[in-house]
């Protein structure tokens, strides 16, 4: 039920995304510069690389989270790293508010990652975190969850999309 829920809302944002960028700056843009405003589109993903899971531990404490894939393509591959915080098929479902969600910067500190919510699913943004990865090379991002909310249930569920 969680991986068709998933699905689902990958879509629906996905597709909702991909409107929003072709309705904004299209609708306000001349017909001879349509053509460049396509061009900046942010890509969709045509798949998933999913992780194993574990369980949201609602201790208030931070715990850690790796993402990590390697391209073994021959050619190079744009790939971003997501979390999703799956929420109990009963409910209740997770809020932003539930949890903070940090990620290891290059240097070491870590930094603020928001949250949205889809269909009881908590997920990271895809945009500000694609990368390409040159054959051979390795995609390692590791976040830190918080659980606030004491009360709060779900599963972690990192991933890597992947894009062309």
């Amino acid at each position: 039920m969680n991986s068709i829920r998933f699905k689902v809302a990958l879509v629906a944002g996905a597709v909702t995304l991909a409107g929003l960028a072709v309705a904004g700056p299209a609708a306000a843009t001349p017909a001879h510069r349509a053509t460049a405003v396509q061009a900046q589109q942010p890509a969709v993903p045509t798949d998933f690389v999913d992780l194993p899971t574990s369980a949201l531990v609602a201790d208030g404490r931070p715990h850690q989270v790796t993402v990590t894939y390697r391209n073994d393509t021959p050619a190079d591959r744009t790939v971003a790293p997501q979390l999703l915080v799956e929420s109990p098929d009963a409910g209740p479902f997770l809020t932003p508010e539930d949890l903070v969600v940090e990620r290891r910067t290059a240097h070491g500190c870590w930094r603020p990652v928001q949250t949205a919510s889809q269909t009881g699913t908590l997920f990271t943004d895809l945009t500000t975190t694609q990368r390409t990865l040159h054959p051979g090379e390795k995609l390692k991002q590791v976040y830190r969850i918080t659980v606030v909310n004491p009360e709060a249930r779900g599963t972690v569920q990192p991933r890597v999309a992947l894009y062309g």
